[in-house]
């Protein structure tokens, strides 16, 4: 009898802790039966986003709303789960930073018609890393034309101060010059 009863907690012991296991992720897969899941939650202006429910029932549904933040309406249909809703949205670009409401609206001839749900929308101007992995990469520039560093070859940008360059160092190495052979010669200055 002993044994039975050691066996038979330890048998209730594992169940209850498959049971507490396998509840997260299963949660992690689904959307919130009485909620709208809006993803991502935070967003900068342009972004499209996805919003999906489980509250309209199987084979259902929806009208989405997210004239708040300035998108209009959308639909919400099930696609690859039948018991899931999902639409997409794209915030537009003039969309102010701030939390918004996005609601949905159950349709279909169920117990479930008519049932409203919502969810929130955050809008930022800083970038997110969802929105970062949207944005397309930028082209990178190569520079043009001369570097203006102060050292050049005679056939530099402006011919004209090349010339005036060439004459002042003409006249330096006269003078320089005449004034060796005048000292060579005795003569003072």
């Amino acid at each position: 009898m002993r044994t039975a009863r050691k066996l038979t907690a330890s048998a209730a012991l594992a169940v209850t802790s498959a049971g507490l296991l396998g509840a997260p992720a299963a949660a992690v897969n689904a959307p919130p039966v009485g909620g709208l899941e809006v993803s991502p939650a935070t967003v900068t202006p342009g972004t499209t986003v996805t919003v999906s429910t489980a509250a309209c029932g199987t084979d259902a549904s929806a009208t989405g709303d997210a004239s708040a933040v300035g998108a209009g309406t959308f639909a919400l249909v099930s696609a690859e789960r039948p018991e899931v809703a999902s639409g997409r949205f794209k915030v537009p670009p003039s969309a102010q930073p701030g939390t918004y409401e996005i609601v949905a609206r159950c349709a279909g001839s169920g117990a479930d018609d008519g049932r409203q749900v919502a969810g929130d929308l955050s809008v930022t101007l800083t970038s997110t890393a969802s929105a970062r992995e949207e944005q397309p990469v930028p082209v990178p520039v190569h520079p043009r034309g001369h570097v203006k560093t102060g050292v050049g070859g005679a056939l530099g940008p402006d011919p004209v101060k090349t010339a005036a360059g060439v004459a002042v160092l003409a006249v330096a190495a006269a003078g320089g010059t005449w004034l060796l052979h005048r000292r060579a010669r005795g003569g003072r200055i």
